[in-house]
Parts: structure tokens; C-alpha cells; sequence
């Protein structure tokens, strides 16, 4: 059975500026902020983290599963996901408004400013995973990745009561979701993803602590930049996991949703929690050399070869045997 992600479905507007945003500020002024940035380039890419996680996962060889919403300008991007082996058959066509922009600039340490048009995604909610399930023959896992807040809330409740295991993915939307829309989301997840800043969100906002996170998840993901990825569930060590050196970072928009891409292609393979989340991080790593989201590309020699640098032989042998 496959992985269907639900999430956002998106265009990238992406800028770089060739400074750092933080010596633009004045201090006692935060307050009255009003900044332009001069940017250096301007590219467009596809993107939305629930794509994005999508096209990581077809390259793996998993024919996901896609499910969100889009304007009818998506006819390109659609036949782009089909042909990196995605299944776009239930993504949903708006007949009003565009598909979702996501505009961004980075700046030379690689903080970022950003800004999201929902646009169609906003008419996520009115999918439902039941006949998608039926379609494909039911689903392995569901991702519920950033998306429209009544979507995320629909399809997670849809996977408790159809008995769908779930990853829950909020990322962004936790900035502005309520406590009680995030204990929602997040309780009885099979996986828990979230970076580092997001974990101390999350239980700030719910009012749980580490041990109460993980009594409701099976595992809890945590992405640390350049410091890899914690692995954690309850009763058991943490799993650390370096991420794999980068020989040349250009972009960090993305490199989340094609870690989590890779960790799921993992346990989906049957690899243990480390070597998944080993696998997450060198598809991460792919990711940010270059720029765009769903640009990168995983050769399967070099991939290897770079994986048993980092890990060790043996490990790039187990990926190898489920590698296409």
C-alpha cells in the first residue's frame, strides 16, 4: 500500500540578499518596522511542503501518493510530479483561485523571511481520504503535512477514525494554531516531525513536556540543522544521527521536507530508526546544494558513495538493497 502526504501543493518565489537581515534592524525600533531588501536573483521553483515531500519520496521509488488542492494554473507542475512518480490523481482543482505562493528571501547566514498565499489550498478541506484509500487500496501511512488549518485537522481526525496510521507534520503552522488545535493534530501520531524551535514551540503551546509529548507519539523526529537529527520515543535512548557534510549549500528552503522524504522511504523499507534516519539526512543534504525545493536528484552510485562516507559501508549496503 502506498504513502499518501497530504499538504501544501505551491509555487517557490525564492531571493537571496547579500547581507544579514539582523544588521538592518534598529534597536528600540522594532516596533515601527518598515525594510525593503535589495536582492540579488529572483528564481521560481515548484514547492509546498506536502509536493516537496512527494516528488522526495517518487525519487526513492514509493509512488506516493499526493493529496491538496491547486488553481488551474497547475497543469504544468502536475505533469513535472507524474513523471518523477507521483500520483497526482486526487489532488483537487480549484475552479477560482490560484495555487499556493510562497515567496522567501534569504540572507547570507541563511536566516530567512518569508511570506504564504493559500490561494487554492484553503479548499483542502474539502477532501476526503476514504475514497482516495479506496482507490489506491488503502494507504501504509498518511503524512499530514503543513497545510490549510481545516485540512489538517480533517484528515487527522479521518485517520484516527479510519484506523490510518498518521505522521504528523504542523512545521509553520504551529506559529499561529492554538493549544488545543495542536494537541489534535499531534495526539496519536505514529511520527512526530518537527525542528528545533518547533519542539519548544509545540510544548509550549500544548502545555506538555518531553515525556508527555512522547507518551502520545510513537516517535518524535527532530531536525537540528547543521546538527543533525534527534530521534526520540519513550522508553528508549535517543537516537542521534550527524547530518551528512554538505560540499556545497546553496539553498536551506526544502531540506526539512526531503529529510522527512527520506526517513519515511526508510521505515517504509523496513530500516531501523537510524538507518532511516540516516537516509533522511543524505537526501537532506541533496536537497540544499541546490536551489529549488524539488531540483535535486539522487544518482544512485554517488548517492551511495557519499552515504557509506558518512556512515559506513556497511549502512550504504542496506540503503543499496531498496535504493532504485
Amino acid at each position: 500500500m502506498p504513502v499518501a502526504v497530504t499538504g501544501s501543493i505551491a509555487t517557490d518565489h525564492l531571493m537571496t540578499f547579500p547581507g544579514k537581515f539582523t544588521e538592518q534592524f534598529v534597536e528600540g525600533q522594532m516596533e515601527n518596522v518598515s525594510l525593503s531588501f535589495l536582492v540579488d536573483d529572483l528564481v521560481q521553483h515548484r514547492g509546498g511542503a506536502g509536493a516537496n515531500m512527494a516528488y522526495g519520496l517518487g525519487l526513492l521509488g514509493l509512488r506516493p501518493v499526493l493529496v491538496g488542492a491547486v488553481g488551474n494554473d497547475f497543469a504544468d507542475y502536475d505533469a513535472w510530479l507524474t513523471r518523477h512518480g507521483v500520483d497526482t490523481q486526487s489532488v483537487h482543482w480549484s475552479e477560482l483561485k490560484h495555487t499556493a505562493r510562497f515567496v522567501c528571501t534569504t540572507d547570507i547566514v541563511n536566516n530567512q523571511i518569508a511570506s504564504f498565499y493559500s490561494g487554492a489550498m484553503s479548499e483542502a478541506a474539502d477532501i476526503e481520504l476514504g475514497p482516495v484509500a479506496e482507490r489506491v487500496g488503502g494507504f501504509d501511512l498518511v503524512v499530514v503535512g503543513p497545510n490549510d488549518p481545516k485540512a489538517m485537522v480533517r484528515h487527522t481526525q479521518e485517520c484516527r477514525q479510519r484506523g490510518y496510521r498518521f505522521a504528523a507534520d504542523p512545521s509553520q503552522q504551529l506559529a499561529w494554531a492554538d493549544g488545543e488545535m495542536i494537541r489534535d493534530l499531534v495526539d496519536g501520531a505514529d511520527l512526530l516531525f518537527t525542528n528545533e524551535y518547533e519542539s519548544h514551540l509545540l510544548q509550549q503551546k500544548t502545555g506538555w513536556n518531553e515525556n508527555e509529548v512522547l507518551a502520545r507519539v510513537g516517535t518524535w523526529v527532530t531536525t537540528l540543522a547543521a546538527d543533525g537529527v534527534l530521534v526520540r520515543q519513550a522508553d528508549a535512548e535517543p537516537i542521534a544521527v550527524i547530518a551528512v557534510p554538505e560540499t556545497k549549500p546553496v539553498e536551506p528552503t526544502g531540506g526539512g521536507d526531503a529529510l522527512r522524504a527520506g526517513f519515511i522511504a526508510g521505515r517504509m523499507w523496513g530500516l531501523s530508526l537510524e538507518r532511516a534516519t540516516q537516509l533522511g539526512s543524505a537526501v537532506a543534504t541533496a536537497a540544499v546544494e541546490v536551489i529549488g525545493t524539488q531540483e535535486y536528484e539522487l544518482p544512485r552510485e554517488s548517492f551511495l558513495a557519499r552515504f557509506a562516507d558518512a556512515f559506513g559501508a556497511d549502512a550504504a549496503d542496506e540503503v543499496a538493497a531498496h535504493l532504485p
